[in-house]
């Protein structure tokens, strides 16, 4: 049987129903940090909260299974544009809610002040791995951010899965995602992250209590993209500049292939890619 590896808020923190945190806390257009830490730091942190923080709950649930497909050009046009931190970026997925079959096609693009805006459509489940019913949406998007795809195909690139809690504090009105159990699957095997945690913060101009709690352990805002640094782990031709440091420091480099050194220990009959953590307080600025 295999046990689930999750950071699921503890019970005495009080629930928030998901209409009421979208309500509250929709940020669409956002400042996010994003930290990567063992599961027992991640859990440390979340005992310490107060007791005003909100755990959204639904169906008596405090956890919940995702899947995101990221769709990118044949010339990886999405991931490259990430790689080489050109201000106009954009990321393209589906996500899909596994526990509510729910799906949405998202696009993210970058705003004046660098901040992440993300614009949404409801979509069928289906066609999430396709964007045929969705491609208006994606090229108005586009469109209004000045990114030229030129009329360019966009196909699935990459698919991640996870288990994710999410907080809402009061007093910043922002939003702590913890996801656990990360999975990424890209054409060579799947990748996991059995014992790592990432948490992201999602404010306004304001950093919040979690943040500070991170801060106060040893633990900063790293860069880190579920499909962007997922790809280049999973793709080492890729230019990965932007995510060396944190490929370097949050995965274990064991072995060696053609003179470079491997992120992973890898498991040649299955395939299978599994990454170990550092220690927890050997992280620092990104």
């Amino acid at each position: 049987m295999t046990v689930a590896v999750d950071c699921a808020p503890p019970a005495h923190l009080k629930p928030i129903g998901l209409d009421e945190l979208t309500e509250r806390a929709a940020l669409q257009t956002r400042v996010d940090r994003k930290y990567v830490l063992p599961v027992s730091e991640a859990r440390a942190v979340v005992a310490q909260l107060d007791l005003d923080t909100l755990a959204l709950e639904i169906d008596g649930r405090r956890c919940f299974n995702y899947r995101s497909i990221y769709f990118d050009t044949p010339e990886l046009t999405s991931y490259l544009l990430t790689a080489q931190r050109r201000r106009r970026r954009f990321k393209i997925r589906t996500r899909t809610y596994l526990d509510s079959a729910e799906c949405w096609l998202e696009v993210k693009t970058r705003g004046p002040r660098g901040n992440t805006v993300k614009d949404r459509l409801p979509y069928r489940p289906d066609h999430e791995r396709s964007l045929s019913l969705g491609r208006q949406f994606v090229d108005d998007v586009l469109a209004r951010e000045s990114i030229e795809v030129g009329g360019r195909v966009f196909a699935p690139v990459l698919v991640t899965r996870y288990r994710r809690s999410t907080l809402f504090l009061a007093a910043t009105v922002s939003r702590v995602t913890i996801d656990t159990e990360l999975t990424w699957e890209g054409g060579t095997g799947p990748l996991r992250l059995p014992g790592l945690a990432v948490v992201e913060t999602k404010t306004g101009s304001t950093a919040s209590c979690v943040d500070r709690l991170l801060w106060a352990r040893g633990h900063r805002p790293v860069r880190i993209s579920k499909y962007a640094t997922g790809l280049a782990a999973l793709r080492p031709d890729l230019p990965s500049a932007p995510w060396r440091r944190t490929l370097r420091r949050h995965f274990a480099f064991t072995g060696a292939t053609d003179g470079h050194r491997s992120h992973f220990d890898v498991d040649r009959s299955g395939l299978s890619l599994v990454a170990s953590a550092v220690p927890p307080n050997s992280s620092g600025t990104e």
